[in-house]
């Protein structure tokens, strides 16, 4: 029987692949979206998983959402913690709700999610939870103090949830991935994204589905020895010591 992966922001951008790579892997995918409901109806026909609506950010929500799943998907094995917002300013100038919604989207959810999957996974001897962190989580960056200290801070939930999951055949990884071409990113006026990939050793943007068969290889049974790992995908961009 093939295993249930949930993917959180897996409707767009990187988390679609991501999806879409554990699809075509053999997994049963459950991706989660917050509000966009006309990419998840697009996901859902273009992909054939299930798209699944509940705020990452709210804990009750996410165990709705859960119960959900594991009743018509079967029990979560594999979770992508994927979802994530930016809301950038300088610190001078940043509010407390900028503060506050980031780190409850970005860093939050993870715990929301993974926590109320964890003593299933105990259970059953077996897990893979992979989070998305990002370049910036790694080196910082100007304008994002909030965003950059919530991806950092799924860098050290990584290594240290590792070491608790380890004898019970769950690995616990994190992939920073670099500028990727998404819209999102595409968005970005063009002498902006020029200067950006100036800074790129390979030349070019990264592309989703690089971060995609990164993920599906962490879930694999492959990868078992693979845990508390950074997973760098970003051209060269940035190489941490």
């Amino acid at each position: 029987m093939s295993r249930t992966a949930l993917v959180t922001g897996g409707t767009r951008g990187i988390g679609q692949a991501i999806s879409a790579g554990l699809k075509q892997a053999g997994y049963k995918v459950a991706a989660n979206y917050g509000g966009n409901e006309d990419a998840a109806k697009a996901c859902e026909e273009a992909l054939g998983v299930r798209c699944f609506k509940f705020d990452v950010s709210d804990y009750d929500a996410v165990g709705a959402g859960i119960t959900d799943i594991e009743s018509e998907l079967g029990p979560i094995e594999v979770v992508v913690n994927n979802a994530g917002i930016t809301w950038d300013g300088p610190f001078h100038k940043m509010t407390q709700e900028q503060w506050q919604k980031v780190i409850s989207v970005d860093l939050d959810s993870a715990f929301n999610v993974t926590r109320q999957v964890w003593e299933g996974m105990r259970e059953r001897g077996f897990g893979r939870v992979i989070n998305i962190s990002s370049i910036n989580g790694q080196k910082g960056q100007f304008g994002q103090v909030n965003y950059s200290a919530a991806k950092a801070g799924l860098i050290g939930f990584t290594k240290a949830l590792a070491q608790e999951g380890a004898k019970k055949g769950i690995t616990v990884n994190v992939v920073c991935p670099g500028y990727i071409d998404t819209e999102m990113v595409r968005a970005v006026p063009e002498n902006v994204l020029e200067s950006i990939i100036s800074t790129i050793p390979v030349g070019r943007l990264g592309k989703a589905e690089e971060i995609a068969s990164m993920c599906t290889y962490l879930a694999s049974d492959e990868a078992a020895f693979i845990t508390g790992a950074t997973m760098t995908v970003n051209g060269a961009q940035y190489i941490a010591g």
